[in-house]
């Protein structure tokens, strides 16, 4: 199943390896560390400030929805699975 993160990206939920508020992602030393690696890979999805962060395998995506909603998303497509 897939997950809209915000604009019109679409994400295999099974390719999600995290899914972070912006707080979290903020206090994070090793979250610095993490980003100035995957500086090519980064996607900006939001026209001002992010709420969240949705991180895979290839990409990590600065999404305009918040962690909550992603995570509720991420649930009801779990549910529809069974």
């Amino acid at each position: 199943m897939y997950i809209h993160v915000g604009e019109d990206i679409l994400v295999r939920s099974k390719d999600i390896i995290a899914i972070l508020d912006k707080e979290s992602f903020n206090s994070s030393k090793y979250v610095e560390e993490f980003l100035e690696c995957k500086n090519h890979s980064i996607v900006n999805l939001s026209k001002g400030s992010f709420k969240s962060v949705v991180i895979t395998a290839k990409e990590v995506y600065f999404s305009p929805l918040a962690s909550g909603t992603l995570k509720k998303r991420s649930q009801q497509l779990a549910i529809h699975e069974y």
